[in-house]
């Protein structure tokens, strides 16, 4: 089978299903932490870095098919990695649901009954799901392709908007809040969490390592390379957003850069971002989706999932997997089509992130026990490696505690 994935489609892979529906809504949902909600940003950018190399090192010393649920089944065993494969799964569907209920929102910018009628904006979201789940159904080969592409697009107004949101707002202006007046770690831990959904995705490009040219050399540089690209980003854009629009305004907004986009261009330019933000979402959709099927199907062949998730077309695509995926993602946009989307879609997110991140958590503990392993073997390892390891073991808990404080 042709290796499809070479450095820059993996890097693609990794930033888009990254930069997605996350940095487009997000400040919204941290416009009531105001200032506060950039320390959550730092803490969980080194935190997502430190689960990056961990990632690195696993893949470079043995990449497989399934990305952290194969690393933990190295390291610790059959059940472990069902624990993994099936919590990975369930927030790849969920995170599929919640990025097509961003795309709703985003589309509403043209469509405003959309962002008035939830059943319209539940409507919309699932068509979202349906095109590009039938974009992946055709192969990996298709949907690297068009991944690449909505990558390049949707950096541009990001990095626009964010810039001159700096120049012309005033980021003194964003005062430091406590909306539910807990405790500043308890705050800080369940902003974490809410900032982790924009991080989700740093493991993408481990996780089809068949169709991956040279994997011990492009996955680790796709890792590395992709996360850093997206904090830069981030940086500037979310900056940018919080700079200009007032707190009061921002997290009852549905479309965030658009609105900040009018404020500076006026219409020509809020409709120019609301065309790359569904661009954006629309590229992190179709990378979801397609991890969507790697899971089940590395699973199905170790016997933790079943044997009907295993079937493939001739392009090596794993359409069952794919489908029933994207028909549960459908579900959970119906069950919560009355939530309204910004909770709908914090409700989500919550979910999504709360799941990965027991595959984050077991794929840095895996890398501590494999570098343990190779020392009693006599392989050298790398210290600095190992210490990296500690930290995204010590975030990801940190994250799941956060998790659970926002859950009650």
């Amino acid at each position: 089978m042709k290796k499809s994935l070479g450095v820059w489609r993996s890097w693609a892979l990794v930033v888009g299903t990254i930069i997605g529906s996350g940095v487009f809504t997000l400040p919204a949902v941290l416009a009531p932490y105001g200032s506060i909600s950039f320390i959550g940003w730092g803490i969980t950018a080194l935190g997502a870095l430190s689960i990056s190399f961990s990632l690195c090192h696993l893949a470079a010393r043995n990449p497989r098919l399934g990305g952290p649920y194969a690393y933990v089944y190295e390291a610790y065993g059959k059940y472990s990695a069902m624990i993994v494969a099936w919590g990975y799964w369930t927030s790849l569907w969920v995170g599929v649901a919640a990025i097509a209920v961003s795309f709703s929102g985003y589309l509403a910018v043209f469509f405003p009954v959309i962002g008035e009628n939830s059943i319209l904006s539940s409507l919309a979201s699932i068509m979202a799901v349906a095109l590009f789940t039938a974009i992946n159904v055709r192969g990996v080969e298709q949907a690297s392709i068009v991944q690449l592409i909505t990558v390049i697009l949707k950096m541009i107004p990001l990095i626009v908007i964010g810039a001159v949101g700096l120049v012309m707002g005033d980021l003194s202006d964003v005062p430091a809040l406590n909306p539910k007046g807990e405790p500043f770690l308890v705050m800080i831990a369940s902003i974490c969490l809410l900032v982790m959904w924009s991080y989700i995705g740093i493991e993408a490009a481990t996780i089809p390592s068949e169709d991956t040219h040279e994997p011990k050399k492009t996955i680790p540089r796709a890792l590395i390379l992709g996360t850093l690209t997206a904090t830069a980003i981030y940086v500037i854009a979310m900056a940018g957003v919080m700079a200009l629009i007032p707190v009061v305004d921002l997290q009852n907004s549905t479309s965030p850069f658009s609105d900040a986009a009018m404020m500076i261009f006026g219409s020509t330019g809020s409709i120019i971002v609301g065309i790359g933000a569904l661009i954006a979402i629309g590229g992190a959709l179709n990378s979801m989706i397609l991890l969507t099927g790697s899971i089940p199907l590395a699973g199905a062949r170790d016997h933790l999932f079943p044997a009907i998730f295993s079937k493939q077309n001739n392009s090596g695509t794993p359409v069952h997997a794919i489908m029933i995926s994207s028909i549960l993602a459908m579900l959970v946009i119906i069950i919560n089509s009355t939530k309204g989307l910004l909770a709908a879609f914090e409700f989500m997110i919550i979910i999504s992130t709360f799941t990965v991140l027991i595959a984050y958590l077991g794929s840095a503990m895996a890398s501590l026990k494999l570098q343990i392993t190779d020392q009693k073997l006599g392989i050298k390892i790398n210290y600095m490696t190992f210490l990296v390891s500690i930290i995204a073991t010590g975030f990801s808990i940190m994250a799941i505690i956060g998790a659970w404080i926002l859950y009650h």
